[in-house]
């Protein structure tokens, strides 16, 4: 690997996915077909003229070579090749999927080449809206009753659809959409032929990376601590996508599906985290393009990635 101020930026191997590192997670990733920028923070009383901007010119995977003192552990090669493994299965499957897996401890980010595909959202919109109400009520903008916390409940632990429409409409409907770029859904977008409403947006791998992470990393600890208990104990009905790291990784997900689009075909996508301490997050967001058992080949898809890449890894 090459050290350049701090960054650790892996060499490159054409097998078909970004990846970027660095020693502590400043990373950017762009809108839909923009390759991550990784801005380097330059060591204590350096000029902020000298940080160094480091952008892949290929949608390729950075497996490390030959281990040294400067060369990642053992287990960071081991999940890379994971990784590598997983992008090859998802080429081999019906459809367009995109995934993004992050290791917060390292600031490791791989991203596929369909991770900025736009993918109507479905339920994962609900993640955001509880993240949303959280943050409102502590600014005292709203005041969220029992009920409304009820209802939260409902749309993380078995994605109730009819709480999502009533907090939606209770509490700004569209407006919602204005903020959700403040926690990292950058890429969303309401569907042009749709409703506009919570079921309706469009949005990314990317962008649930980045929501996944702000979660983790900038929600206080209270909110923080609520939405990891909340995904970790979902319903039965969730209980596939991110979870299928196994019960060793104590994954928390949650999941979006539906077979409402344009297409008549299914959707399916999961986000959530897995590891001690949540160390790795993965979003994974899968458009079958097929109509016949389309339900069960996303869901079966998403999980499968998460399996590839992280079951046995904690055992």
């Amino acid at each position: 690997m090459t050290l350049i101020n701090s960054c650790l930026v892996a060499r490159i191997f054409a097998v078909g996915i970004v990846t970027v590192a660095v020693a502590a997670p400043q990373v950017r990733t762009g809108h839909v077909g923009t390759p991550p920028v990784v801005v380097s923070t330059p060591p204590a009383g350096t000029p902020a003229a000298s940080a160094t901007a480091v952008v892949p010119e290929v949608n390729r995977f950075a497996l490390p070579a030959a281990e040294d003192d400067d060369q990642p552990s053992s287990p960071d090669r081991e999940l890379a090749a994971r990784i590598a493994r997983a992008e090859d299965y998802a080429r081999n499957q019906p459809g367009v999927t995109g995934f993004v897996v992050r290791d917060r401890w390292t600031g490791v980010v791989w991203r596929n080449a369909d991770a900025g595909t736009l993918i109507r959202a479905c339920s994962v919109t609900k993640l955001a809206m509880v993240v949303d109400l959280l943050l409102r009520n502590d600014s005292g903008a709203v005041r969220l009753t029992d009920r409304d916390r009820e209802l939260m409940h409902r749309m993380l632990n078995y994605s109730d659809n009819d709480a999502a429409t009533v907090l939606w409409a209770r509490y700004g409907g569209t407006g919602f959409a204005t903020r959700f770029p403040d926690y990292g859904l950058t890429d969303m977008t309401f569907s042009s032929r749709h409703p506009r409403t919570w079921g309706w947006f469009l949005t990314t791998a990317d962008d649930l990376d980045r929501l996944m992470d702000h979660i983790l990393t900038e929600l206080p600890a209270e909110h923080r601590d609520y939405l990891v208990g909340e995904m970790r104990s979902v319903d039965v009905n969730q209980r596939w996508g991110v979870w299928g790291a196994g019960p060793a990784a104590a994954p928390g997900n949650k999941n979006g599906w539906s077979d409402a689009n344009d297409e008549g075909t299914w959707i399916a996508n999961s986000v959530g985290f897995v590891g001690p301490e949540e160390r790795y997050t993965l979003a994974v967001m899968n458009r079958t393009t097929t109509e016949v058992g389309g339900a069960e080949i996303g869901k079966r898809i998403t999980t499968e990635i998460s399996r590839i890449i992280f079951a046995g890894l904690f055992d």
